[in-house]
């Protein structure tokens, strides 16, 4: 579908640039270094870039635009090719010849007044003609028309026949065959069958889009199938008659699905500008926003309905578990079962001074030291002491973590009463004033200090870091 959709996408873009191109699909030449400036004038040369069976197989596109030769031109040039035959065979002087020269100057008079080349919005192309028989053949009223009686007179061809006849085949053929009639409908808009070749193309994405998101509604949970259109709103520039380049935003994003071309990088650069554009503003209307939106609360009292909440509405139990107190537990367990084995050498080390320094300080020890064998005396009992106190300590936390339901009772009554106490003292007025008071000045405090050191931060730092965070990870 990707590769299917690209076709389209190259099709669409023909179609719409055959008209501004169709010079280069007729003649399959490009003129370059043609250029004039001043007195300074250089005709460059036509470069044939393609052959002329391309040409002719690529300009059969003219049906699908509704294009056909203009009459007046192609009769123009059919009257010309006639004196060609005829000039072959007979002299330029004969009656034959002359009437054929009339004929062609009348059209060229005609070809000046009506402009047959503006339907086809190519007025510059017969200005183009008009300038070239007025450098041809100069006049002192510098008219095309003059130039055009002049270059198809017999007296002008009598000695120059083929060199002048060369002149218009090799200048001015090469531009009337460039001008085209194109029918208008009944909508006033010029001929165009494209959407002959573009319905099959229509209709193929068509039921592929119901297709695809019908089955993305049914794959994915609570996505209804206008949901699942919606996800795929890109798909529908494939069905629009109008605007159809934008189906350029489909086609890339399907060849990228289909991992025929690889857009991430360009995502990322284009991600990261738009970061670093808008990181500074997001961020500090983001930070202030919410800290004006904590203040407000506070101001409108909300802490004090929070704490006295408890009080005056009943607790919903729903599990009839307490789970401060099972937190409690659980904390309590790891430390005694799991942080005091491993810290058990640096804890009875800190202990050991704490007890040695306290001693050495009393009147006792003042005492002792002079005695003999009073220091190792007094060492000993430090570390029974030490010993004794750290075991003690730890058989006292593990003996209230066994299973007992009346301690759990009394935990939980001192813990409710410690909430209920805490919840009445701080619900008093002036506290909750004072209290009020301090956080929104504090808030306040925190925007003036930090939210412009935050924004004024350096986006591109930032960016660099994760740039390198994700090359690290990569490795």
């Amino acid at each position: 579908m990707a590769l299917i959709a690209t076709l389209n996408l190259l099709l669409v873009l023909f179609d719409l640039s055959y008209i501004p191109l169709r010079d280069f699909w007729l003649h399959g030449t490009v003129r370059l270094g043609n250029f004039k400036a001043g007195w300074i004038e250089f005709e460059g040369f036509r470069l044939q870039l393609l052959p002329e069976p391309v040409s002719q197989f690529i300009t059969r596109y003219d049906w699908v635009k509704g294009i056909v030769p203009h009459r007046d031109t192609q009769q123009y040039l059919d009257t010309v090719d006639e004196l060609i035959r005829v000039v072959a065979n007979k002299n330029i002087n004969s009656p034959e010849v002359a009437v054929i020269l009339e004929d062609l100057r009348d059209r060229s008079v005609e070809m000046v007044d009506t402009n047959p080349f503006a339907l086809a919005d190519k007025t510059g192309t017969l200005e183009q003609i008009k300038n070239h028989m007025r450098d041809r053949l100069p006049n002192p009223e510098n008219s095309s028309k003059e130039a055009f009686r002049q270059f198809w007179s017999q007296e002008h061809l009598q000695n120059q026949t083929f060199q002048e006849l060369q002149f218009f085949e090799r200048e001015i053929r090469l531009l009337m065959e460039t001008n085209y009639f194109r029918p208008i409908d009944e909508n006033g808009q010029f001929v165009d069958y494209f959407g002959l070749i573009d319905f099959p193309f229509g209709l193929i994405f068509g039921l592929e889009f119901l297709a695809r998101t019908w089955y993305i509604s049914r794959k994915r949970t609570g996505v209804s199938w206008t949901d699942a259109m919606l996800w795929r709103w890109y798909d529908l520039f494939f069905l629009i008659p109008f605007w159809r380049w934008l189906r350029v935003i489909p086609v890339t994003i399907r060849l990228h699905q289909a991992r025929l071309i690889n857009l991430e990088p360009v995502q990322r650069q284009l991600s990261q500008g738009l970061v670093a554009n808008i990181a500074e503003d997001v961020t500090e209307v983001v930070v202030i926003r919410v800290i004006n939106q904590i203040q407000r609360s506070i101001q409108q009292g909300d802490i004090g309905k929070l704490v006295s909440q408890r009080n005056v509405n009943p607790y919903v139990d729903i599990n009839d578990i307490n789970e401060v107190t099972e937190i409690a537990k659980i904390m309590a367990q790891l430390i005694v079962y799991q942080v005091l084995p491993q810290i058990e050498p640096e804890a009875k080390a800190l202990l050991n001074y704490s007890f040695k320094k306290t001693l050495k300080e009393s009147p006792l020890y003042q005492g002792i030291k002079f005695f003999p064998g009073g220091e190792s005396t007094f060492s000993h009992l430090s570390e029974q002491l030490v010993k004794q106190s750290y075991q003690t300590f730890s058989d006292a936390l593990q003996g209230i973590l066994e299973e007992d339901r009346q301690f759990n009772e009394l935990l939980e009554n001192l813990l409710t009463k410690l909430i209920q106490s805490l919840g009445s003292e701080v619900t008093a007025k002036q506290s909750i004033a004072k209290i009020e008071v301090l956080l929104v000045e504090l808030l306040e405090e925190i925007k003036i200090n930090y939210v412009q050191r935050l924004s004024a931060e350096d986006i591109e730092e930032i960016l660099e870091q994760k740039r390198g965070l994700r090359q690290v990870t990569q490795t």
